[in-house]
Formats: C-alpha cells, structure tokens, sequence
C-alpha cells in the first residue's frame, strides 16, 4: 500500500484518538499541504517542534494499527470484495438454472456493488 494511503487510512480509522494539536497540525500538512515553517507560524512554535510532533504522531498511529490492524482488516477485506465483484461480473443469465436464481444473482451482485462504491475511493 502506498505509504500516503496508508497514512489518509491510519487517520481515518485512529484519528479521533489523537489530541486535538494532533489532528489539527496532521490535516495542515497532510491534507492543506502547509509546509512545517507555515505549520509553525500557525501554531506558534518551533518547525522542529512541528516536525516532532509530525514524527511521533505517525509513531503512534502505527502503533495503533499494530496493536488493533484495523486498516488492514479493511485493506484485505477490501482486496476480497474486489475479487468477489470480478466473479460476479463474469456471471451471464446462461450460467443460471433458473430465472429465479439469476435474479437473485442479480439482486446480490447489486448489494455488493452498493458496498464496494462506498469504499472505492480508497
């Protein structure tokens, strides 16, 4: 996984366990593309001091995802959905048995695509 989607996924998921500085100088450099000495005039400290809290921030979100793996619980599940979708487009009417059982295909194979594009984007 791409180190910056990965970092977008860690906020994500443990960014409400993060301080409130936490948050708010992660999306000023991470989502508004400040630099740190724009960071630091913003928040009236160091840009060392920014650049710390940067680092240790990125420290701890990796230690919550090591601890709980909830990005990659959703970065696997995400990948099977993926395949699961494939399958299921490869499905033509002749495949089926019944007309039934094709729309109950049919109807199954909607639900999921409902699913994936609420987390497509990531």
């Amino acid at each position: 996984m791409e180190k910056l989607a990965k970092r977008a996924l860690l906020v994500d998921f443990y960014g409400p366990l993060l301080t409130e500085k936490q948050r708010n100088v992660w999306d000023l450099h991470y989502q508004q593309d400040l630099s740190l000495t724009e960071i630091a005039e913003v928040e009236h400290i160091s840009r060392q001091a920014i650049h710390d809290l940067l680092k240790r921030t990125e420290r701890i979100l990796d230690e919550y995802e090591d601890k709980l793996g909830l990005v990659q619980r959703f970065w696997t599940e995400r990948e099977k959905l993926i395949e699961v979708q494939t399958l299921l487009q490869g499905l033509t009417k002749q495949d089926f048995s019944s007309l039934v059982a094709y729309e109950r295909h049919q109807k199954i194979r909607a639900m999921i695509e409902d699913v994936f594009a609420n987390i497509a984007a990531y």
